[in-house]
Order: structure tokens, then C-alpha cells, then sequence
């Protein structure tokens, strides 16, 4: 299901959709990867509630929209967890701040209370960026 671009409502169509129940699925897989698909299956048991079918249906799913990779029953990710969650701020931004990200720091730290310690990190990413460099 990738396509490019962005489409009307501002979701990023070039990165696969990750629905929630999905999101906390994959944050067992990221950490466990690679993982057998039968591990996988006991650990949704144990941390979400899920049954064996639920699981494995996950698996296929993400495996058809290109977010995961089932190979012979050996589970690995396609989509790291950086990527997805730099996707779901993008399209928050984008659909809940008209794609303004001063509006959504403005909006966060309004009603997130941030440490000395916090503010120093942001001001040097802030400071590495305006130097050309990544965050």
C-alpha cells in the first residue's frame, strides 16, 4: 500500500501505515528481532492478551504492507522504530497543525513540563541541525 507523496488529509503515502494495536506489536518485534514467529506469538500472549491467530495475522498484514519480513518463520523488520515514529509525528503535524512544528512544540511544551536537562537536548539538536548536521 505505498504510493508517493502526501495525500488530502497530510499522511506521508510513501511509508506504510502502522495502525496502534499493530505499533505495540511491532515494539515487541523491534526488540526482540530477529524472532521466531512461534517466540512472537508467547510473547502477544503474554504482554498484549493476544491469541495465537491474532498474532499471526499481524504478522501477515505488516508483512503485506512491507513493514516486516516473515522468512521461514524467522520474523525481522523493514521499517525501523525511529522511522515509524518520525512518520506518526509527521502526520500529526501535519493533519493537527497545518504542518507547522513551532504550533506542535508550542502546543507540547505548553502542557508538558520539561527539565533543565530536556531543554539542553533540545537546544542542541536545535543547535546541530543549524549547523547542517542530523539529530
Amino acid at each position: 500500500m505505498k504510493s508517493n507523496g502526501v495525500d488530502r488529509e497530510g499522511v506521508n503515502m510513501d511509508f506504510p501505515k502502522i495502525h496502534e494495536s499493530e505499533y505495540r506489536f511491532c515494539l515487541i518485534m523491534w526488540e526482540h528481532e530477529p524472532v521466531t514467529a512461534v517466540e512472537l506469538v508467547k510473547l502477544c500472549q503474554d504482554q498484549l492478551g493476544w491469541k495465537r491467530t491474532t498474532t499471526y495475522t499481524v504478522i501477515k498484514r505488516l508483512g503485506e504492507r512491507g513493514v516486516l519480513k516473515n522468512d521461514n518463520g524467522t520474523v525481522t523488520s523493514l521499517v525501523s522504530k525511529d522511522e515509524a515514529q518520525a512518520c506518526e509525528i509527521d502526520e500529526l503535524v501535519e493533519k493537527k497543525f497545518e504542518g507547522s512544528l513551532p504550533a506542535f512544540i508550542a502546543a507540547f511544551t505548553k502542557h508538558q513540563a520539561m527539565s533543565e536537562d530536556e531543554l539542553d537536548e533540545v537546544q542542541r539538536m536545535i543547535d546541530r541541525i543549524r549547523k547542517g548536521g542530523s539529530q
